[in-house]
Order: structure tokens, then sequence, then C-alpha cells
């Protein structure tokens, strides 16, 4: 009892000090993860955590690090980005004169870069507004950095790998051309408002994090967010059931159209 009133407690100060609500996050992969930071750093409890982190930035960005997701490569689950190239955006090409796209919790920016480089394909990256917004201000910074290892870019395609990527000092630098067409930004999803009028909104493999009361605060949110018709594309164990409840119809596999 004593621990839980610990970390409890620890949850209260954090969404005091940074807006941040850990209740929000599914509790035991949290808690395991901040204990084993907690540890590596010889607090025995989360009281002392909190006061050593009042005191020392660097632990609380180490700390902001560790509770962000912070796994991506572009292109990843490649049929699905197949669907949106071939399909999706063609369609929303044809009935619009400008897009409006959102990479929501976008990590170390392979997603919004992917987008980047598909509308460019598409000679329609000039025509288009594309928003990439992340909590954790590093990753963020990484992403404007734009530069990456090998692995992360397993699954682009050889002329895209070619045309928007420059190999120096053992990593693949993305285009700086990409770059000037990307807005990065930093947001909390579950505290900050949303723009508004998107035709797509990406958010991928961080919603399984959550418990089921922030998912159904967020696809309320990206509901309202999204113009009519436009889409929410989710990740591989993201699928939304019941999705008529937030306004949205399945529109293909983890893709859902606002009605």
């Amino acid at each position: 009892m004593l621990e839980d009133h610990d970390f409890a407690q620890f949850i209260v100060r954090i969404k005091q000090k940074t807006d941040i609500d850990l209740s929000q996050y599914k509790e035991a992969q949290m808690k395991r993860r901040l204990t084993t930071l907690r540890m590596k750093h010889g607090f025995q409890t989360f009281e002392l955590y909190w006061k050593a982190i009042e005191q020392n930035r660097s632990l609380l960005n180490e700390f902001l690090d560790r509770m962000t997701i912070n796994v991506s490569e572009f292109w990843r689950n490649p049929s699905r980005w197949e669907v949106l190239q071939n399909r999706f955006f063609p369609e929303m090409l044809q009935s619009s004169g400008r897009l409006k796209v959102w990479s929501a919790a976008c990590s170390t920016g392979e997603e919004p870069y992917t987008l980047a480089m598909i509308l460019s394909e598409l000679g329609a990256l000039h025509r288009s507004t594309l928003l990439a917004s992340d909590l954790d201000s590093n990753v963020l910074q990484k992403a404007m950095e734009g530069s990456y290892l090998e692995r992360s870019l397993r699954d682009v395609p050889a002329i895209c790998r070619q045309k928007y990527f420059k190999q120096a000092d053992g990593a693949f630098l993305i285009s700086e051309q990409l770059k000037q067409f990307i807005q990065f930004k930093q947001q909390n999803l579950l505290h900050d408002p949303f723009d508004g009028s998107f035709d797509l909104i990406v958010c991928r493999n961080v919603m399984i994090y959550f418990t089921e009361e922030a998912k159904h605060l967020l696809y309320h949110k990206f509901a309202k967010a999204l113009k009519p018709g436009g889409l929410l594309f989710v990740g591989s164990t993201e699928q939304i059931f019941s999705p008529a409840q937030y306004g949205f119809e399945t529109a293909d596999t983890f893709f859902y159209r606002l009605v």
C-alpha cells in the first residue's frame, strides 16, 4: 500500500509540473518503465526520485524521454503506406486543391518524412501543409536534424532512398528540400487543443500505451480535428472497435473516415 501511495503521489506531482497525466497511460507498463529508471539512479522510492528531478533538469529530461515511446522507422508496415499513396491521397487531391496533414506523436521524424516523400512523388508536396508533433522535445530535435541509421531505411523504396537521402559519416541525411515543408511542434495529445480541418491525421503505435478512457478522449478529439471525409490512420495493433461512436467508418485496414 505504501508503494502504491508513493507512485500515486509521483503521478500527481508530475502532472502539476509538466501537465503530463501518467494516470492516462496503462499503469503496469508505465510503472515498470519508471521503476527501472528510478532504480538505475539508486532512488529507493518515487518520493526521493521526485525530489531529485526537481533539483536536476537532466533527470527531468531523461524521465520525459523514457516515458514517451520513441520507436519509429520509414514506411512502417509498407502495404498500408501503399494504400495511402495509391488510393487515398489521389482521391483527396482530386477533391481538394490543398491537403492538410498531421503526423501526431511523430517521434524522431520518420513518419512525417515518409508522408513528405509520398506527397513529393505525387507532385503534391508544394500544395500540402504538413504538421508533425510530439510530446518529447528531444526527439523533435532529432527529427529536425533528419539524420538516420541505415536500419531505419530498410523499407524505403529505392527511388526515394536515392532522391531524398544523402550518406555522410555513416548516417543518412534527409533532403533539406523535404525539411522545409514540415512544421515540427511540441504537443501533449491528451492535454493540448488541436488545430482543425485536417484531411489526414496519422497517429500510429502510440495509443496502445493509453488507458481505454484516454483512447476514448483522443478519438473524439481526432474526429473534431478532421474535416468531413477526412481520414485517421492508426497503427497495426490499434484497430478501433465500434468506430461509429466517434463518427468514423472503416475506409480500409487501419484507416477510418469521418462520416
